[in-house]
């Protein structure tokens, strides 16, 4: 065994090689000269380029960010302890576990570029917004006049004495209000079991259920699960009311949510969604709760 074959580069190409493209839900291909993957497989999977992943197996790059290793390690599959060589290879300090993560990757952001300006945005674990398009903030309000840890839909559905604001310019009214709160409740309380060191999600947890008694009675119920789906209607201030369809999707690897609001195709609401594009309107600083059927008293008073 040589030096050689213990590099970034040749460790890369074995894992590369013992990757079977139906693992990855590729075709095998009849032109194959090799059952595993091909570099240009890896590259798209890790959202590289071909030729970078040619440097790093020929070791003319060596130093792979973060963002990076961790997009070639769920390319490639990786085991943890797989994963934290990989790292350590790259001169970089493994991540720690149970930590959540807001990091968007490469083939998420893929995703959302395609998805245009349809309204859509991205959670991490924990409910705190991290992107959203500008299709969603013509829809709903801008929230970029919200401080980042503030954008948070928990915080905004279950508002504490503290809170000021939420992340909808103007009101957003659930169908079924009771079933999407028990949703998100039951969908952070899986978060805390997956990320049970995360000092953000703790500490979120602990403050709301010491300053807002729906949630705590909710939490307290013990449900685990994920929130998937529910129907709003949005009280925009131009165009009127429009009913929307909010499905939420989750990504396995990251726990990211990715939340995207549709309308019936050929409805009125779906000509008044594509006329919040255009309308301009986009509040700078979100004073509405995030839904709301009817005030729900709080330490803070109605809201």
């Amino acid at each position: 065994m040589t030096t050689h074959d213990m590099s970034l580069g040749a460790t890369i190409r074995a894992w590369r090689d013992r990757l079977s493209p139906a693992a990855v839900g590729l075709p095998a291909g009849r032109a194959r000269r090799t059952s595993g993957l091909r570099r240009e497989e890896l590259a798209d999977l890790a959202g590289v380029s071909v030729d970078y992943v040619v440097r790093l197996e020929q070791g003319r790059a060596t130093t792979p960010s973060a963002q990076v290793s961790a997009a070639l390690a769920r390319a490639l599959q990786l085991t943890g302890a797989e994963r934290d060589h990989l790292y350590r290879l790259a001169g970089l300090q493994p991540p720690r576990d149970g930590l959540i993560g807001d990091h968007i990757p490469p083939g998420i952001q893929r995703v959302l570029t395609r998805l245009g300006d349809a309204p859509v945005a991205v959670f991490a674990a924990d409910w705190r917004l991290l992107w959203w398009s500008r299709g969603w903030a013509a829809l709903i309000g801008d929230p970029s006049g919200v401080a980042p840890e503030d954008r948070n839909l928990v915080r905004a559905r279950f508002p504490v004495a503290s809170d000021r604001g939420g992340l909808a310019g103007w009101p957003v009214v659930s169908k079924n209000l009771e079933a999407s709160d028990r949703a998100i409740v039951a969908d952070l309380r899986r978060a805390s079991g997956r990320y049970p060191g995360d000092a953000r999600l703790s500490g979120l947890i602990r403050r709301t259920l010491d300053g807002n008694p729906r949630f705590a009675r909710l939490w307290h119920s013990g449900a685990v699960g994920h929130h998937a789906e529910d129907r709003k209607t949005i009280r925009h201030p131009q165009v009127g009311d429009i009913t929307i369809d909010c499905d939420v999707l989750c990504d396995s690897g990251t726990d990211l949510k990715i939340i995207i609001y549709t309308a019936v195709p050929g409805s009125e609401d779906e000509a008044k969604l594509a006329l919040t594009r255009v309308t301009g309107v986009s509040s700078p600083v979100p004073d509405h709760p995030w839904t709301v059927t009817e005030p729900v008293p709080g330490p803070g008073g109605a809201r």
